[in-house]
């Protein structure tokens, strides 16, 4: 069989939103300002950027840093579940959620290899607590969390604690981002014992005396990245870096330092032992001894600004090009105290939705909807790039609020396709694609069964591509591909009401392709009637069957239905009764749609011993070769429009309006 071929709606606005870098000086009002060494010239930061849960730096190198990318994702209100699942040997992402106070004081959540830990908003918080992560531990993410309040009272010094906020003992591929770390008793950070590939970015430091370490060690093997962070309201180690092989530091904003009269311990950056250190396009706001080394190491130090600094000021040796290991682009260091004091710490933006990337992080779109929590109650993204995924995937009612997004330029870009028919399974079990979830958005994405009737002769021809039961279901610029009932929308039995909305669209098909249940409303999309080679019945676009209590069925509405078949030889629909139901009644509405030549005069046809006349088919104002007024196509009349509009169809009991968003 020969199909037409797909025709989208072109999508306005589809550019590059590119955000510009905060202010730089004549805004952030910084007055006369001391520059130290000039950098080369600066590439402000998208803000986008600042959101990406991808890691840069070291941790981005040596195969990277993914956390727990294709494993389950869980949500965590309590101690308990937090230290079962960051103990887990299999990967998880863990958001946790509120407020989490550690018992007994001081404990600190051992943490093993391949987890991401991650604040749900920007409320999350570990209080009296930490994370450590000992020998071996590797690929661990963790963001945007407080944590806090380990301090003792008198205990300035912290000899007798060791609380820390997290810490690394021979770990590896580690990244640290959007914390705020405050009164923690011992290090608010501590990096040690050889660990490698680290990012330290966007994080806030404050209210601490020892604040970031990184050493305990004689061999010089540790990569980090520090970036984007501000220290605030603290002594010392900010960070210390000793024995450190690389140590790459920039953007960083160092201000309201302690001023407690020590002359030595109170200070900004060290290069100790034989660490090599590069710190870029900084800002030092009334700081002792901003960076210092000692005479065994290396630092350059490049387009920073100082202002009211005192004490040391070190910089000697060649250290090492960060750009010869990775690519990064510097925010000008007058920039950085807005930057950071807006984009560091924790972030709702961050702590909000979670995007998992197929097959970036799973191999497949199924394997992506196993990895979400059931009960899910906040909204999660399925972010599917370009290609075709041949597999079936289904949407159990346990896991809502999910949004599959494809990531190419067109929604030809990314196809979810299957070719099995009603014969093996029914035609639910023919679904490509099966959503019983409520609360699921899907955009720019191609669904498709490609079974082939012309080639196979089965009882049993019907091939779903997409099959629905779930209530407040939204596509928005799809395709739905395929010959005999391409999409249904239905509902779990025949007096639920499920709702289902579909925007920007194509559906192909020719018998019965739009069929179920559920109210549908489609606008503002393309329907493509498929020619079977016929002169006289090609086919039917609708088989509604609303249950009979349920004024609303399907709604086309400001669409086109285009055909290759001829002339007067399609339905517009018949009345569907699964069962020999009686309670099912079709309703159909065709409103100011265009309607091509091939729909016959009488649209409207019986349909398994019921006849169109006792279902609620009509029309109103349509247009195009296909439209004519006559007595066997029942029109509304004005004042019945009026009633039977999108917002009319969608609201239910709940006020849905998905429509308004446009």
């Amino acid at each position: 069989m020969t199909h037409l071929h797909s025709k989208r709606f072109s999508r306005p606005g589809h550019g590059k939103v590119v955000a510009a870098v905060l202010g730089l000086v004549a805004a952030l009002s910084l007055g006369t300002l001391g520059d130290a060494q000039a950098a080369p010239p600066s590439r402000a930061v998208p803000a986008a950027d600042r959101w990406t849960d991808r890691p840069h730096g070291f941790a981005s190198l040596a195969g990277g840093t993914t956390g727990g990318a294709g494993g389950k994702v869980v949500t965590v209100t309590d101690q308990a579940a937090l230290a079962k699942y960051a103990a887990a040997e299999e990967p998880y992402v863990i958001r946790v959620k509120g407020s989490l106070t550690m018992d007994p004081f001081g404990t600190e959540i051992p943490v093993a290899s391949d987890k991401t830990i991650i604040g749900v908003s920007d409320t999350a918080e570990i209080v009296h607590g930490g994370f450590t992560l000992d020998p071996g531990t590797h690929n661990v993410i963790i963001r945007n969390l407080a944590i806090r309040d380990t301090a003792i009272e008198g205990n300035w010094d912290c000899k007798d604690t060791d609380y820390d906020g997290i810490r690394l003992d021979t770990a590896h591929h580690v990244w640290i981002d959007h914390i705020r770390f405050s009164r923690i008793c011992d290090g608010q950070l501590d990096i040690r014992k050889d660990s490698e590939y680290v990012t330290v970015s966007y994080n806030q430091f404050t209210d601490n005396n020892k604040t970031f370490g990184i050493g305990w060690t004689p061999n010089v093997k540790t990569q980090i990245t520090v970036d984007h962070n501000w220290f605030r309201a603290t002594k010392q180690r900010n960070p210390s870096a000793d024995n450190v092989a690389y140590a790459h530091l920039y953007n960083n904003y160092l201000s309201s330092q302690l001023s407690d009269g020590d002359p030595v311990w109170t200070y900004g950056n060290w290069s100790r032992g034989r660490t090599k250190m590069v710190i870029e396009n900084s800002f030092y706001d009334g700081v002792q001894h901003p960076y210092q080394a000692d005479a065994t190491a290396e630092l350059v130090q490049r387009g920073s600004i100082l202002r009211n600094t005192t004490g040391r000021h070190d910089a000697w040796g060649t250290a090492f090009d960060p750009r010869a290991f990775y690519d990064y682009r510097l925010d000008p260091a007058a920039a950085v105290p807005a930057l950071v004091k807006r984009f560091s710490g924790p972030q709702k933006r961050i702590g909000g939705p979670v995007t998992l990337h197929v097959p970036g992080d799973y191999p497949t779109v199924q394997s992506a909807v196993d990895a979400v929590p059931d009960g899910n109650d906040t909204p999660l993204t399925i972010a599917v790039a370009p290609g075709t995924y041949r597999e079936k995937v289904f949407i159990p009612a346990s896991k809502p609020h999910l949004v599959l997004q494809g990531t190419g330029r067109d929604r030809s870009d990314t196809v979810i396709v299957f070719d099995t028919p009603a014969e093996y399974g029914g035609s639910t079990g023919s679904a490509t694609v099966r959503i019983a979830a409520n609360d699921v958005t899907a955009r720019n994405l191609t669904f498709s069964n490609d079974f082939d009737e012309a080639a196979h002769e089965l009882k049993g021809e019907q091939a779903l591509a997409m099959k629905t039961t779930g209530d407040r279901i939204v596509f928005e610029d799809t395709a739905f591909l395929g010959n005999q009932d391409t999409l249904m929308t239905d509902s779990p039995k025949l007096t639920t009401v499920s709702r289902v909305y579909v925007r920007d669209s194509s559906i192909e098909g020719d018998v019965d392709f739009v069929y179920g249940r559920a109210t549908t409303v489609i606008e503002r999309s393309v329907i493509r009637a498929l020619s079977r080679g016929s002169d006289t019945n090609n086919g039917y676009i609708t088989a509604a069957s609303t249950w009979t209590g349920n004024p609303y069925g399907f709604l086309i509405t400001k669409s086109r239905i285009v055909s290759d078949a001829p002339a007067g030889s399609f339905h517009l629909g018949r009345p569907w009764h699964p069962g020999g139901e009686p309670a099912a009644v079709a309703q159909v509405l065709i409103r100011d749609t265009e309607l091509p030549a091939a729909i016959k005069s009488s649209p409207w046809t019986d349909m398994g011993g019921f006849s169109w006349k006792d279902a609620r088919f009509a029309e109103y104002r349509n247009h195009g070769p296909g439209a004519m007024v006559t007595a066997d196509r029942p029109q509304l009349s004005p004042e019945e429009a009026r009633s039977h509009t999108v917002a009319a169809y969608l609201k239910g009991t709940d006020d849905w309006a998905p429509h308004a968003r446009h």
